[in-house]
């Protein structure tokens, strides 16, 4: 969404980690989680990381302003400034990072026409191609994802009144644009969030979500067919204006899944900025008790029947009842968050920060 082209501005109301929050021991609970909580870890770096690839405990890629991307391999202790030399002249807008282990990763510049962008390393950032260019200026790509290390999906705003899907089945060395016939009309004024990387994504071999707001009101589509055709229903998230809508979206698996988003605007209020699917996307419920503010990205604890983590710039929220309802895990800003299979989740955003869940 264009209003997100040069990031949204969202001020952190708190930014210290909470030593233990009160609730970390409840029964029910996975065991890694009792008594945990986010450990910061320096980057070296001031620029707003909203793209983020948890692949493991110890290995995490994170994407963002200026053209930076960097990458670790030691679970945070150091950082190394991987960063595509085009994009750091450029100042690319990097809004998205899809790592398929600690040396390959494809990472997705946001922008109107040229300005959206794909590239990918084979050398874990050493070298980086230019896969694909947007040709189009109609055209404003927003997020990506992968289906397997071959198969993935990049969205963008609506042209010609439908959202645009590109395809690749080769890694992403290789993109093009999907027939839009089985894509539903957009919504007047409505476009994605680029705001955490997840307003697309998947789970299992063929089953892919795109997240909305903007217009009247915040949809979710879905596609069983690797994007070849969509069905749209609404959500219980507020919409109605450019700035409110579904940020992030998160499926367990082809059922159960989770959005959040709200009104990014500092200060406004997002009484429902949560909802719940147990059926694939095609019917949402509000969350009984949402987090108290704006979300813009959220993530399933590995092996837990309902745990979920939902980040935002003024904290992050915990869920043990599969999104029913929320309770908060700490005070400070973050914009995404990705947990990987081996349990390590990260959480990244504003003046380089990037914190592991670990236990206190």
């Amino acid at each position: 969404m264009r209003l997100l082209g040069v990031g949204m501005c969202a001020a952190a109301l708190a930014v210290g980690l909470l030593a233990a929050p009160a609730h970390a021991s409840a029964a029910g609970e996975p065991a890694e989680l009792r008594g945990a909580g986010w450990a910061l870890k320096d980057t070296g770096k001031q620029v707003r990381f909203r793209g983020l690839a948890a692949v493991s405990r110890t290995t995490a890629w994170v994407a963002g302003s200026k053209g930076t991307v960097l990458r670790t391999v030691d679970g945070g202790r150091s950082w190394q400034d991987v960063s595509p030399p085009g994009a750091v002249a450029e100042g690319l807008e990097l809004r998205d990072v899809e790592a398929f282990d600690a040396r390959r990763a494809v990472a997705l510049s946001i922008g109107e026409g040229e300005a959206s962008r794909v590239l990918r390393t084979e050398d874990g950032g050493a070298t980086w191609t230019e896969t694909f260019r947007n040709p189009d200026p109609r055209a404003f790509y927003d997020c990506l994802t992968f289906f397997d290390s071959r198969h993935g999906l990049a969205m963008s705003d609506p042209v010609d009144g439908r959202f645009r899907i590109l395809s690749t089945d080769d890694g992403g060395r290789s993109w093009r644009v999907l027939p839009d016939t089985g894509m539903p009309p957009a919504l007047p004024g409505e476009a994605g969030f680029a705001a955490s990387g997840q307003c697309l994504v998947s789970a299992g071999p063929r089953d892919v979500w795109l997240a909305t707001g903007g217009g009247p009101a915040a949809r979710v589509l879905h596609s069983a067919d690797r994007g070849l055709t969509w069905r749209a229903a609404e959500s219980t998230v507020p919409a109605g204006d450019p700035a409110r809508g579904v940020f992030a979206l998160a499926f367990r698996d082809r059922t159960r899944g989770l959005a959040v988003g709200g009104d990014y605007r500092t200060g406004q209020a997002s009484p429902q900025a949560a909802a719940v699917s147990t059926d694939g996307g095609r019917s949402w419920r509000q969350a009984a008790a949402p987090p108290p503010a704006y979300r813009s990205g959220a993530a399933w604890y590995p092996y837990s029947r309902g745990t979920a983590l939902a980040v935002g710039p003024t904290g992050t929220d915990l869920t043990r009842d599969g999104g029913r309802t929320w309770q908060p895990l700490d005070a400070g800003s973050f914009d995404t968050v990705d947990c990987a299979p081996d349990t390590g989740c990260w959480a990244s955003g504003e003046k380089g920060r990037v914190a592991r869940l670990e236990r206190g």
